[in-house]
Formats: structure tokens, sequence, C-alpha cells
């Protein structure tokens, strides 16, 4: 299974997200020194992520969510993660091209 798959089915499984999009950048980090065996670079992504259980949430504790998810995640294949968070309802009231990755 790729990084990418397991980051989506993670936290569609333990935020319940809807809507996750992720776009991999490593290849605009390849000068970073690798950790955990895996290749210089890896492990950079951008995610915009739609959840319900982020209502009546601040963006802070709505990223901070998304670190508890990827817990394990954080600690081997994702270096660094650039967050977009959205409620359904503010997905459906923003202009696409201001959350694109």
């Amino acid at each position: 299974m790729s990084t990418i798959t397991e980051i989506k089915d993670t936290l569609q499984d333990k935020l319940g997200a809807v809507i996750v999009e992720i776009a991999d950048r490593s290849d605009l980090h390849k000068h970073h020194q690798s950790r955990m065996n895996a290749p210089v670079g890896s492990g950079h992504y951008d995610a915009i992520i739609v959840a319900p259980s982020f209502a009546g949430k601040t963006m802070m504790q709505q990223h901070r969510m998304v670190y508890a998810a990827l817990a394990e995640q954080m600690q081997t294949t994702i270096h660094a993660i650039a967050l977009k968070t959205y409620t359904p309802e503010q997905w459906q009231q923003i202009d696409r091209r201001e959350a694109a990755l």
C-alpha cells in the first residue's frame, strides 16, 4: 500500500474525513537528509482534509487532530505535511482555486 493511500485511509478511519486529497511534494525536497532509512527528501506532502469532526474547532485544533491521527506515520513515513482543513460546510463555500494543492 502506498503512503498516500495509508494517509487517506487513516484520516478517513480516525477522523471520519469525507474528502482527503494528498499531493506528494517530496521531489521539491531532494536536498533534505533522510531518516529511518527513507530516501533523501521523501515524506513531504500537501493535504486537503474535509471532516465533520472539525466542526466547532479552531484551525489549530483541527491540525492537532490530524497530527494525532497520523502520529505513527509521522514517526516513519511522513517528514512534513502542509494542511488545509475544512468542515463540509466550509468546503461548500470556498473558492476551489483557493483550496487547490
